[in-house]
């Protein structure tokens, strides 16, 4: 814990080791970072009056490689990216945690109740009190804290802001009651654990790991509950290429929609069970191929295409991180845009049929095409039916592209990202 007047005196306007490594060189970044964690600090001491803290970084992430594998235990390509969500944090010596997030009400999670409550499903409060829950069966202590979050993560734009938020919870817990002895991998399981069972949504592996474990990783989900996490030794900076995330908006919350997202893993593991096994990652491409007309009639047709598309991908996947430690980056760049052409022709998750008019990640597709074909990639990024896609940009083109993507969607909607080293951490001055 350190004062936080001694903490404002060593962020020195951003000129320091800790931010440097997770925002970049940039002085202008750096000073705009250190207000903002002054700003959060003072809202600390105005919010729950007390001097003593810890800060805390969790970074969003990109996928790279691997679009909707992960949920059938196959591989993922990700990365840590510089946009982050902050916290300043204290224990509080009771059984009560109190979150204040900028821009949202102030909750308050009780943890001498520790029960799944159904009507407290997607909220954040559910996700703090399943991590909670979680930490404390795997003989973790937990107690009661205070907490200011800013978030720079934008919700809903496919970098993965709750994952963010869930392995930023695990940190907090770890280094204040529990000596910082979370691990990375165990803290992004535990936050998949409780967006499963007390947020009320299934989903994947990679996003929690990506934004806890930080770098350029590759993850096998083979067996799911031991993932084989690899850092890769690849320096995208000097490549000279951008890599940029643009918010394209669009997806709905509505129960059609989410029966759409919820359709994918779901279609996927109906065609492996009629192959006999749980998850796609347990069959063949050939063996598929093999039981077409039998499987068709069972589980309809477009479950078969997203097998396609997972069998590609998840081969892809390995193939990626091969020509990217022999440095071939053009060959991973026409990868990345297979990739997003089997998304688009086999797993379907570029808009849902519910609402078929808006097609947003179609037609930023279409734009970035138009301008990086034969020069660049592109790709839907995260879940799909709206939120973001990615490119890879040329430096020289990266004006032209933001400008007619930003043209469409509107200006600041185009994100230039870096990938950092770090994952959810304390941040040490």
């Amino acid at each position: 814990m350190s004062k936080i007047s001694e903490l404002i005196g060593k962020i020195n306007g951003g000129d320091n080791a800790a931010f440097k490594e997770l925002y970049g060189a940039e002085s202008a970044v750096l000073k705009t970072q250190a207000e903002r964690y002054e700003s959060l600090m003072a809202t600390f001491q105005e919010t729950f009056g007390k001097d003593d803290v810890m800060l805390f970084s969790s970074p969003g992430r990109t996928e790279i490689g691997g679009n909707h594998t992960d949920h059938n235990h196959g591989r993922v390509l990700a990365g840590a990216v510089n946009l982050d969500n902050i916290a300043v944090a204290a224990a509080n010596g009771t059984d009560i945690i109190k979150i204040k997030s900028a821009g949202y009400p102030e909750f308050q999670v009780d943890l001498s109740d520790l029960s799944i409550d159904e009507s407290q499903f997607y909220t954040s409060g559910s996700i703090v009190k399943g991590i909670s829950a979680r930490l404390k069966e795997l003989g973790y202590t937990i107690g009661g804290f205070d907490a200011c979050i800013e978030g720079r993560v934008p919700a809903g734009s496919g970098l993965s802001s709750s994952a963010s938020f869930e392995v930023l919870i695990g940190a907090i817990i770890s280094h204040l009651f529990n000596d910082g002895k979370l691990d990375p991998v165990e803290n992004a399981i535990v936050g998949q654990w409780a967006e499963n069972n007390f947020f009320g949504k299934p989903c994947g592996l990679m996003d929690q790991t990506a934004c806890s474990v930080g770098g350029l990783i590759t993850i096998d989900f083979a067996d799911p509950s031991k993932p084989i996490v690899k850092a890769l030794d690849f320096d995208f900076v000097a490549t000279d290429y951008a890599l940029v995330i643009t918010d394209v908006g669009g997806g709905h919350d509505d129960p059609a929609s989410q029966a759409e997202y919820a359709s994918l893993p779901t279609e996927m593991k109906s065609v492996a069970k009629e192959l006999g096994a749980q998850v796609l990652r347990e069959v063949t491409l050939e063996q598929i191929i093999d039981k077409i007309p039998e499987i068709r009639e069972k589980t309809g047709d477009r479950a078969i295409l997203r097998a396609f598309h997972f069998q590609g991908d998840n081969q892809r996947v390995a193939d990626q991180v091969a020509v990217l430690e022999n440095n071939d980056f053009d060959a991973f760049l026409k990868m990345v845009v297979e990739s997003g052409y089997s998304s688009y022709m086999y797993n379907q998750n570029i808009f849902d049929v519910v609402h078929k008019d808006e097609q947003v990640v179609s037609l930023g597709l279409a734009l970035s095409e138009m301008v990086l074909k034969g020069k660049g990639a592109w790709r839907v990024h995260g879940g799909g039916f709206g939120g973001t896609i990615q490119a890879f940009v040329p430096q020289d083109l990266v004006d032209t592209y933001v400008k007619t993507l930003e043209h469409v969607y509107g200006e600041g909607k185009c994100h230039k990202l870096f990938i950092r080293s770090k994952g959810s951490v304390r941040v040490e001055l």
